[in-house]
């Protein structure tokens, strides 16, 4: 069988993109045809062994395209519009193109054979993502399955939201061939010193882990031994930074220490609400086990959360140098009444100022122990705080007013606009980064007392996999047996808040499903903020409506869960097609 291979310009929007790359690999199904896709701008890259054995390729898009590597390799370039428009087309001329090219110029050198192709290996691995609930497990087990279908051993250590659960010890870590690390925030990796580590988010863990697995024997890195000179820790350092993180993944690490104290705090203050009614924090309860909820909640708990956040964006920027300048500046921040948006600035502005200072400062090695635990956290927190004094912490406090006034001034066709928007976003991508946008930007108003955002927010991202799960139940002709099998599960995790219960379906009809599930969560959305529903509370689904006062509008908000379901149900039902027996 000719093998083809595509490449989709990173440029192209990124619905347009996975969709092509999807209508590609459909096409290449029906038609019996091999084909592997890269998307540029994703962790999946095509490995030496697979363009060695293609016998042409397929470029779509702009961008770079990264085209040297196929050296004299036939190609065929197209639009991504003319993919989406039929696929199948496109993939035809591809293969003629093959075709009518049968001699291909071997490559000089063979391509070295990866470590996988020796026998059978030993693995650990650690997954973790921003709130450790979905994607943390469902990477673990997209790795266990890979490697037990590849003839591997692993071992996988899940670091989710209570902490790390089968953690790894230090026999089975020093006799790993492997390490992976397939996390969407920083992950500490001083324990896998002179261990080959690959790095890479959960997405790929759970949509593709053979492949992933492949990737990571070929192009791991070796992680600094404990006790390396100061060259191979210069050098190993450089290679991790390589290692495409960015601001998202920063800004992910904040918000998943930032959580907790949000969930412990709302939950506190609705509870106080509950004993002692909406006035529980006026000086009249003094005394009363409902004004003491609210103190613990509103003025411990919250008042930790700016702080928090910015430390630990600061953290995954700069390390441990940056923890104290990054809390202390997100300290200031929630001090000048800038609240959550100074603390991502404050967090920033500690990680990527104490980073300059670590590689600025230079110093005798029988001095450098000072700069850890005292040059870096008193230079970065003089930094930080009088950057946010005197430059950055007015300003930003003037525009959260200005979002704040706005969000509560919303009525009408406005209120109904931002449901839509959020709303959508909660569902298009299942917990991915579109998702966590949406839901950051609506739990860090919860400290500005805005809460109409995050009651929209929580139940668009309750709709997916409730209403898969209806689909699934009322159309099981549309549905595989496996996904039939999966609808309890999934109307679980609905129920709880978990949209990541949704994605085991999109991935294997996203033309169809996610189209549906972006609907229906922007009528939901849309109904929560038209009726002016408010939720005190960052997460826990259908769990915590019962607590009086932790949603407003109880009524309307679940009429707005059941109709944003129905619509994504109705959906599915058309333009899902039957599944032939």
């Amino acid at each position: 069988m000719t093998a083809l291979i595509a490449v989709i310009g990173a440029q192209e929007t990124t619905v347009h993109a996975t969709l092509a790359a999807e209508a590609l690999r459909k096409a290449a199904r029906s038609l019996g045809q091999a084909l592997v896709v890269e998307l540029r701008g994703t962790p999946a890259r095509l490995s030496a062994n697979e363009i060695a054995a293609a016998s042409a390729v397929l470029l779509v898009g702009n961008g770079d395209l990264d085209e040297s590597r196929f050296g004299a390799l036939p190609r065929l370039t197209d639009s991504v519009a003319n993919v989406l428009a039929d696929a199948g087309g496109v993939l035809a001329r591809l293969a003629a193109s093959a075709a009518s090219n049968p001699a291909v110029p071997a490559p000089a050198a063979a391509p070295a054979a990866s470590p996988a192709a020796s026998g059978p290996k030993k693995i650990v691995a650690i997954t973790s993502c921003p709130t450790g609930i979905a994607h943390t497990f469902m990477a673990a087990e997209g790795l266990q399955n890979a490697a037990k279908a590849l003839g591997h051993s692993i071992r996988v250590e899940t670091q989710g939201s209570v902490g790390a659960q089968d953690a790894l010890t230090a026999e089975e870590i020093a006799a790993a061939d492997l390490v992976i690390i397939a996390a969407d925030k920083v992950v500490e990796l001083s324990r896998f010193g002179g261990k080959r580590v690959f790095q890479t988010p959960t997405k790929p863990a759970i949509t593709d882990g053979q492949n992933l697995v492949r990737r990571a024997f070929e192009e791991a890195r070796l992680q600094a031994a404990p006790g390396a000179g100061l060259a191979d820790a210069a050098a190993a350092a450089k290679a991790e930074r390589a290692v495409k993180t960015g601001p998202y993944k920063h800004l992910m690490t904040g918000v998943s220490f930032m959580l907790p104290f949000v969930v412990a705090g709302g939950l506190l203050i609705a509870v106080a609400f509950a004993l002692g009614g909406i006035y529980a924090y006026d000086d009249a309860h003094k005394g009363t086990l409902a004004y003491d909820l609210f103190q613990i909640g509103a003025k411990g708990a919250f008042a930790l959360m700016v702080p928090v956040l910015a430390g630990y964006i600061a953290f995954s920027i700069a390390d441990r140098p940056g923890l104290a300048p990054g809390m202390i500046g997100g300290m200031v921040a929630a001090n000048l009444g800038a609240g959550f948006l100074g603390g991502i600035v404050a967090g920033f502005i500690a990680g990527y100022g104490t980073e300059f200072l670590n590689r600025s400062i230079k110093l005798p090695r029988n001095l450098a122990g000072l700069k850890p635990v005292l040059i870096l956290p008193i230079l970065g927190t003089l930094l930080t705080g009088l950057l946010m004094i005197y430059v950055v912490g007015g300003p930003t406090a003037q525009l959260l007013t200005a979002v704040t006034e706005w969000l509560r001034s919303m009525q009408g066709t406005s209120a109904i606009i931002l449901g839509i928007i959020i709303g959508g976003m909660m569902a298009f991508d299942m917990g991915g980064p579109i998702n966590k946008a949406a839901y950051t930007f609506a739990t860090g108003l919860i400290a500005s007392q805005v809460y109409t955002p995050m009651a929209a927010a929580m139940v668009a991202g309750m709709t997916p996999p409730l209403a898969l799960a209806l689909a699934a139940q009322l159309f099981p002709n549309r549905f595989t047996a496996e996904e039939r099998e999966a609808r309890s599960a999934a109307s679980v995790l609905g129920l709880a808040f978990v949209t990541e219960g949704a994605i085991p379906f999109a991935a294997r009809d996203p033309l169809r499903v996610i189209p549906s599930l972006v609907v229906g969560s922007a009528v939901a959305g849309a109904i929560s903020m038209a009726i002016g529903a408010e939720l005190r509370v960052p997460h826990g689904g259908i769990f915590v409506l019962p607590i009086p006062n932790a949603v407003s509008h109880l009524g309307g908000y679940i009429v707005a869960l059941v109709a944003g379901t129905l619509v994504t149900t109705a959906l599915l039902r058309v333009l899902k097609k039957p599944i032939a027996a």
